[in-house]
């Protein structure tokens, strides 16, 4: 028998004072059984970091990563099922990042982990003709101070403002300080 998911809920409260985006979303997080509390989180501040205004270009929803290949983290459609922006979280290879370049008009990548620098170093020169694509680091000390604020039922509030990340949970919270590999 097969691992079901595990469900988390968040109430998720975002001010970003630097798209002059102010949203509240209820979003259901279906964590697979292999996905870390962290991987989990840094899906729930992309979403955070890329959440539309209003729904115009459409809503930006959650994909199935984790259980389809050919799915990313999240991705926004437009109302003709159009791709707009593929999210990845993680890691992909080249070949992956250039797939998605050429099916949606954005492509973000967020990478978390330690040999974040090793598996940039590897990819960076292969990507010089993807215009359409921005490349995240987000610290990985700080990336386990947000896996922290995991529980199953989350209230979560993130500020953006000047470049700097505010996320916090109760009486918890992290502040981030992403790096842009890609454009430099």
């Amino acid at each position: 028998m097969a691992i079901k998911a595990t469900i988390y809920k968040a109430q998720l409260e975002l001010a970003d004072m630097d798209r002059q985006v102010y949203t509240e979303h209820g979003i259901t997080l279906a964590r697979h059984p292999s996905e870390t509390d962290e991987r989990m989180l840094i899906r729930l501040l992309a979403f955070a970091l890329n959440a539309p205004a209003n729904n115009d270009l459409g809503d930006l929803e959650l994909a199935k990563d984790m259980w389809e290949p050919d799915e990313p983290g999240l991705w926004q459609k437009d109302h003709t099922g159009q791709l707009v922006h593929w999210i990845e979280v993680g890691q992909p290879d080249e070949k992956r990042i250039m797939r998605a370049c050429a099916r949606a008009s954005r492509v973000s990548v967020y990478s978390f982990s330690s040999s974040t620098p090793v598996w940039w170093s590897g990819i960076a020169s292969k990507l010089t003709r993807a215009e359409n694509l921005s490349v995240w680091q987000v610290p990985s000390e700080e990336s386990q101070q947000l896996a922290a604020l995991a529980q199953r039922t989350m209230k979560v509030q993130v500020s953006v403002q000047d470049g700097a990340i505010y996320v916090s949970e109760g009486d918890r919270s992290v502040e981030l300080n992403l790096r842009r590999l890609y454009p430099a």
